[in-house]
């Protein structure tokens, strides 16, 4: 028998397969139609799929060739926690970094709310610091 932490994770490895694979509908129609998306250095929760869409797009735009590794995953209850790391070209403007073209890594640690068999809330806490460090222009080249 399948418990219920187990249905969860599995949703999300299915969750992270969609968008390591570009399929951001696939993805969405696995979220909540009210998701709700609680992201470091925005005071409020953001609200809706389109949010979400928007912030993989932009990931996808400037990484396309995205791998995602689930380091760990643990769940009780309701709620869901996954180490993640992170790979890709920045092939893409992200944010103010045009393409470098440089290989980058970085590591998240994320946490789910699953609502029956949809994704509800997540609290992301990515290494931005880590990954625009390695995408910023390299100061030595001047």
């Amino acid at each position: 028998m399948t418990t219920c932490a187990e249905k969860n994770m599995a949703l999300l490895h299915t969750a992270y397969r969609s968008l390591e694979s570009g399929g951001l509908a696939a993805c969405a129609a696995l979220l909540t139609e009210d998701f709700i998306a609680n992201v470091p250095g925005i005071p409020d929760p953001l609200h809706g799929r389109e949010v979400w869409r928007l912030g993989a797009e932009a990931m996808l735009t400037a990484f396309p060739d995205l791998k995602i590794d689930v380091l760990d995953m643990f769940g009780v209850g309701d709620k869901v926690t996954v180490l993640v790391h992170f790979q890709g070209t920045h092939q893409g403007a992200f944010q103010q970094f045009e393409a470098t073209g440089r290989r980058v890594e970085f590591r998240s640690i994320e946490v789910y709310r699953i609502d029956g068999d949809k994704i509800a809330e997540e609290w992301v806490a990515p290494d931005m610091l880590g990954l625009m460090q390695q995408i910023s222009p390299d100061p030595t080249a001047h």
